[in-house]
């Protein structure tokens, strides 16, 4: 918590792209977790996530050509399936014999679900199962849905300042002021928010939304939100009221430990909003290039090593999210369930 690098957790689902940016001739590449991952689409539609290396040579399988069923390297022709098993090799001649599915380029788990390409990381090679079978499923939206709007940024930082930023409740009136929003504004108000426990994290509890939020009208009457934050780097945002509903998804998704890619995702009920879309899409791209600028910056002082401080209650969640973590890797070393170690808890704040 307290360098540049961050332990990266494995055994869980990580958000890679939205399906949108999938295409269908060729594959998207990717660096997750460190690793080198191809995504592409076959001939049915359906997501497949590969280790983006041909293990002949070692060039990326992305250069290559893709015909919806197979990838060829772009080297030397060598073919595979979506499975990453190699099922040809162009140079071979009569009566040589190679046992093609021994050589695998490697792949990963990899669903498409609510419009976004979910992707498994391992840690033994094993498949996901249990309570991690599948991706989460967002509130209030089916799972063939489709996001009305999404941007992606790319943070100079770790997964755990990403996340300490997602999650921190004090910081907008320093961080996000624009001439729209919080002009100037350094007027603190008293904040009190209940939380409590959730699979895999903690959600601020459900309460309503002050009417003076204009904005929100456009929702109906009686609007509230939830927000769940949960492992392994998501926040979830539900608004709804008694007409419309929008859902938030945040997803911080590690490039390498000491960089990441920040999704800004949401679903819309509202039809109005289509020719809205490049007006949020630039505010959406603004309030979250705020973010990016603060953790640059914080990156300069993050290399001289220095202690933090966290303090109460402002920064629990803070600890929240390093207790989850230590609980995630204690459960894999231990074999056993994940056990959630947090507890109900109010917080109070100036904000």
């Amino acid at each position: 918590m307290q360098g540049l690098k961050a332990e990266l957790l494995r055994g869980c689902w990580y958000m890679a792209a939205p399906v949108a940016e999938v295409p269908a001739d060729r594959l998207l590449p990717l660096t997750l977790l460190g690793e080198p991952v191809a995504i592409g689409r076959d001939r049915a539609g359906k997501v497949f996530a590969l280790r983006d290396i041909c293990p002949h040579r070692g060039i990326p399988l992305h250069y290559g050509k893709f015909d919806g069923d197979t990838v060829e390297c772009c080297y030397h022709g060598w073919r595979y399936d979506r499975n990453g098993t190699c099922v040809e090799i162009p140079s071979l001649r009569e009566g040589q014999r190679v046992d093609l599915e021994k050589i695998r380029a490697g792949n990963f788990p990899c669903v498409e679900q609510q419009g976004l390409v979910w992707v498994y990381f391992p840690r033994d090679g094993e498949e996901p199962s249990g309570a991690e079978a599948m991706p989460p499923l967002l509130p209030a939206f089916p799972a063939d849905a489709r996001p009305s709007l999404a941007i992606k940024l790319p943070f100079a930082c770790s997964t755990d300042h990403a996340a300490f930023g997602l999650m921190d409740p004090t910081h907008a009136a320093y961080v996000h002021t624009s001439w729209w929003f919080k002009h100037k504004a350094r007027k603190l108000r008293p904040k009190e928010k209940a939380f409590e426990p959730s699979e895999f994290g903690w959600r601020m509890v459900r309460h309503d939304i002050p009417p003076q939020n204009i904005a929100y009208r456009v929702l109906g009457r009686n609007v509230s939100t939830e927000i769940t934050y949960r492992l392994p780097g998501l926040r979830i945002e539900e608004i709804r009221g008694d007409r419309h509903a929008i859902v938030g998804l945040t997803a911080i998704t590690p490039v390498s430990d000491e960089a990441t890619d920040v999704h800004q995702i949401f679903w819309t009920t509202p039809a109005w909003i289509k020719p809205l879309k490049p007006l949020i899409r630039h505010l959406m791209h603004t309030f979250l290039d705020q973010d990016r600028t603060v953790v640059v910056r914080q990156r300069e002082g993050l290399m001289t090593q220095p202690k933090m401080m966290l303090i109460n209650d402002a920064d629990t969640q803070a600890r929240w999210w390093m207790l989850l973590k230590d609980e995630w890797n204690a459960a894999a070393r231990e074999d056993r369930p994940f056990a959630n170690p947090l507890k109900p808890r109010t917080l109070r704040w100036m904000s």
